[in-house]
Parts: C-alpha cells; structure tokens; sequence
C-alpha cells in the first residue's frame, strides 16, 4: 500500500506536500474553532507522498462531523514512519495512515497506535485485519505484479507469462525489469511474492535462475516502469526495450486515464500469477492531540464514500465489501483473487536477512 508508496503509480496524480484538504471550518464545529489540542476543528492526517483524495469527499467528512482534514506529507512509506517513530508519544499528527504489511509489525512494536475499534469493521473484507487489538485499521489493498507489454507479445506471437515459474524460462530472457529490493516498496513486494511462492528455502535458487534468465535491476518504479518498460506512455518516448516490468495491477488502468485519446484496450496487461499483496492501514497516533477527531476519520476512511472515492485517486483497492470500484477499473484492470503474501510479523523477523540475500545473489 507502502509504498508506498505508497504505490508509485499515484505519483501522476497526488500533490505533494502538507495540504489542508477540506473545508476550512466556520468556528461552529465541535470544540469553538481550537486550532490544536482534544477539541480542535482540525484532524492531522500523517501520510507518505501517494496519499491522495479527491476534495469532494474530505468536505463531505468535514460536513459530516465538523472537522477538517489538514495532511501532512512525509516522503515515501518507509521515511513516514521513521518520523513518527522518532517522535512517538508526541506526534505530529492525530492519525497515521500507510503502513503496510511490509512495515507493520514495526511500527507496533513501537507502539506508535492507541487501539481503537473503527466503526464499520463488521465490512471489512476477511484477511486484511490482520491485529487482533485494532491498533490498525485496514483501509485498502494493492498487488504488485510483473505487467507486460501487449504489442511486443503480439507482435512476436509469444504468450506473456503467466507466473512466477515462467519468468525462468528461455523465451523471457532479458525482458524483465525489476527494482531494487532494499530501496523500493514493489522491489520489496516482488521478493516477498517469489518467497510466498517458492518458499524460505526455495526463493535463493529462484533467483539465481532468474538472474541468469537476464533479470535487469534497476533503483525504483520511476526508472524501471517509465524509463526501461517498453508498455508504458515514458517507457515508449525512452525507447525502453524491456517488455516485463514488475509494478502493480492498477497499471494498466492509469495508462488508460492517461491516455489522450483514451484506447480502447489498455496497452499494458498483469500477469496474475505473479503478484504480491499490500494491505495498508491506518491508526490513530499514540499522543494524538485530537482523538475525537482522529476516530471519526478511522470511521470515515472505512466508509463507502471514502472507500469509493480511493481508486482513481490513489490506484488502490478497497477493503470494504460493499464499496464498488469506478468502471475503469473493472474494464481494464486485473482482478487477482488469491495473490501470495507473507504474515506481518515473519516479514518483520526476517526482512534485513532477505534483503541482504538478495543483495548478493543478485546484484553481486
């Protein structure tokens, strides 16, 4: 979700920096207009850059309960949620929200979240709540998944790969670019997603063969998806030459809503047996100023208007049952039923030792 970016496609639409994205309040609200402290008008949400909303769902919060939404941007993921580590028990906002399960264990183990049992949890879907006290509140789902180029295969009559085996094989040698594990959330999620699917004790030898099949590894998204990725609007003006690319299944949704004319087909596809789940979560911040505010906004980002209003502001998927995703979405985009993932709290004990594997087998 991390993230981060939390996931990078968002980057061609979220702003950047600390914004105030709802209405600005007339006074009337519930605390006489305080600027901070237990009856603020105001609700601080902490979040990575991808954070994105669309205004008119965050007037309608503020409508709903008086108060207004100011965000504070921190960098990607990660960086995030080093800040509020630093500074937990007197954070700087009332509410986290973009930890994902990469990161999770982490941050409560810090304990940087005081439980709170959001309203409308009984919605949620089976599998993303994951913490059993409510110090998290699940908000949304992305995958990472390899997406290929639809026109290279067509024009070469081969079928693109459908999973993680068939990356290893002699007919995708030298089409895949990925990013760098240690410094990039769907680098990451890639790696966990081949040990979900090969195991702790079978993911090295993977690698091996993959990196022999020709594997290229790039710094992050931006470089591997628009820069190396020959399916993409940047990867077509690059001259890119790589027709695999690890990124996420809401791809080829975006580089259909930013299209101009908009295709009928979008030119990028997932291939749905190579992905890896993302589950992002919100919490109200150990310390926070405004705890009233900051369960009504839990409440509210679990709500239908704000799980709707998610998709095509930050690419991802909703967690709650109900909620319906934009025909954008269902048109064109992957639905990927039971994706591999890697319990929390074994990515926490085990991701320096994985990554530092990685590291030498591949980019050694």
């Amino acid at each position: 979700m991390n993230t981060t970016t939390k996931y990078a496609a968002t980057a061609l639409a979220a702003a950047l920096g600390v914004t105030v994205l709802a209405g600005c309040g007339s006074g009337d609200g519930p605390a006489g207009g305080a600027s901070d402290g237990s009856g603020s008008q105001t609700v601080t949400l902490v979040s990575h850059d991808s954070f994105n909303a669309s205004d008119k769902v965050l007037k309608a919060f503020t409508e709903e309960t008086g108060y207004t939404v100011k965000v504070l941007k921190s960098g990607d993921a990660g960086a995030a949620l080093n800040q509020e580590i630093l500074t937990k028990g007197s954070p700087r906002g009332d509410v986290f929200f973009g930890v994902d399960n990469t990161l999770l264990s982490r941050a409560l183990d810090n304990g940087l979240f005081t439980a709170y049992e959001a309203k409308g949890l009984d919605r949620v879907a089976a599998g993303t709540e994951t913490d059993e006290k409510h110090r998290v509140t699940p908000v949304d789902t992305g995958d990472i998944c390899v997406n290929y180029d639809k026109k290279y295969f067509a024009d070469k009559k081969l079928a693109p790969p459908k999973t993680f085996q068939d990356l290893l094989k002699p007919a995708y040698k030298n089409l895949l670019v990925t990013e760098n594990a240690a410094s990039s959330s769907p680098g990451l999620g890639f790696l966990l997603g081949t040990i979900a699917a090969e195991g702790e004790n079978g993911y090295e030898a993977y690698w091996k063969e993959l990196k022999a099949n020709g594997v290229k590894v790039v710094d992050g998204w931006e470089q591997a998806y628009n820069e190396e990725f020959s399916g993409s609007a940047g990867g077509r003006k690059a001259d890119a030459d790589r027709p695999l690319v690890v990124s996420y299944a809401s791809s080829p949704p975006v580089e259909v809503l930013y299209a101009d004319p908009q295709p009928k087909q979008a030119p990028t596809g997932v291939a749905t047996g190579t992905c890896f789940r993302q589950t992002e979560y919100a919490g109200l911040l150990t310390g926070a100023k405004n705890e009233a505010g900051g369960k009504a906004l839990l409440d509210f980002m679990i709500g239908k208007a704000f799980q709707e209003d998610m998709p095509l502001n930050m690419f991802v998927n909703p967690v709650v049952e109900d909620a319906e995703l934009p025909a954008l979405f269902t048109e064109f985009g992957e639905s990927v039923q039971t994706p591999p993932t890697v319990a929390p709290e074994k990515i926490t004990a085990n991701r320096e030792q994985w990554i530092q594997s990685w590291q030498s087998l591949v980019l050694k």
